[in-house]
């Protein structure tokens, strides 16, 4: 719980509070707004609908509820579901059978730290009846071999083969008219000084190798080694990803009622194919010590797309965050339920590829 949740529940009293949490938990499980002789009628609650009605209205002044429209049902602001979240959620614990299946889908016998994340993906949208996501760590297996195929007169293919198997292909711009040879012998350049180093490592090595022996190169060959570092290194920056893995792209249309319309779903598709949208899911993960919850606007990734998201990070055996795991889905999702469910599947994914 946040220090201003704390602040804002100590200034509502328990009736307040109770009918705070009635219309919210209401509106988790039906979308819709809710009434007060609804209300009145529920196990516990023990006020008039009258009595209702006054705490609404004052709910409604604090900015914590609205009306949709004409109906004299009321909703839950992001505010109102903020403090909800922060000071009134009661978060449950995963099932054995739960745990088993995330388990069993993220350890499977054989399976590449790739899998591992993409099971983990599947295991969260399946659970959480939304969209599950992971961001993928760069690839830190050391090289093996370096190969430039040229596909254009400004187009190339690098093919790096790890040591653990794994072959990535990347597209990079090489300068005009590079020929084969030079094609070559910038393959044999890498070849000899990258093996048995990850990229980030070989980048700053051979970069500062290639100011000292510029002159030995031909100047096409020096060019196409700095872009081809350039583009598998990054610019310096390290992100500490490389992929997005989002599996219940559907699940969010399931739920486009809620959302209001498709233009949102689709806006929000927009923004999770973006690697903009990896980086800063990175981010807001390297700041959290556990689960962190964003709600609505309170996320700029998805301001206006409706939606909010629970997200972990995972960590290596050196406790550094190498990525992060999480649920997308409408404002109204059960936070009670999903906030374990990506918890412990951030420590198994940890666990499995740490």
């Amino acid at each position: 719980m946040t220090d201003s949740g704390q602040l804002q529940i100590a200034q509502l009293n328990r009736r307040a509070r109770d009918v705070l949490r009635q219309i919210v938990e209401s509106y988790m499980d039906s979308g819709e707004p809710i009434g007060s002789r609804t209300i009145s009628r529920l196990d516990g609650i023990g006020l008039s609908p009258a009595t209702i009605r006054n705490v609404m209205a004052d709910l409604e002044d604090t900015g914590l509820l609205f009306s949709p429209h004409t109906s004299a049902g009321r909703l839950p602001t992001e505010a109102g579901l903020r403090l909800f979240v922060d000071g009134l959620l009661e978060i449950g614990g995963l099932t054995e059978d739960e745990r088993k299946n995330i388990d069993a889908q993220c350890a499977a016998a054989g399976i590449t730290p790739t899998q591992v994340l993409e099971q983990a993906t599947d295991a969260l949208a399946g659970l959480s009846h939304h969209a599950g996501l992971v961001a993928v760590p760069k690839q830190e297996t050391p090289l093996k071999q370096i190969e430039f195929v040229k596909l254009s007169p400004d187009r190339a293919l690098a093919v790096l083969v790890f040591q653990d198997g794994t072959v990535e292909n990347r597209l990079l711009d090489v300068p005009m008219g590079v020929t084969t040879s030079a094609l070559t012998e910038a393959s044999n350049y890498l070849n000899s000084r990258l093996v048995g180093r990850t990229l980030i490592e070989a980048r700053t090595n051979v970069m500062d190798e290639l100011a000292a022996q510029r002159a030995q190169l031909d100047a096409i060959t020096s060019d196409l080694i700095e872009r081809g570092l350039a583009d598998w290194s990054g610019d310096g920056k390290e992100s500490g990803v490389g992929s997005l893995i989002i599996r219940g792209h559907a699940k969010l249309l399931d739920d486009v009622a809620a959302l209001d319309d498709l233009e949102r779903v689709r806006h929000l598709f927009e923004v999770l194919d973006s690697q903009e949208t990896l980086v800063k899911l990175v981010d807001l993960a390297q700041d959290a010590e556990g689960v962190q919850i964003f709600i609505g606007s309170e996320n700029e990734l998805f301001n206006h797309a409706g939606c909010s998201m629970i997200i972990a990070p995972y960590r290596n055996s050196e406790e550094r965050v190498i990525g992060a795991v999480g649920v997308i889905g409408p404002t109204r999702m059960n936070y009670g339920r999903i906030i374990p469910m990506v918890d412990y599947t951030a420590q198994v994914v940890g666990r499995l590829i740490g």
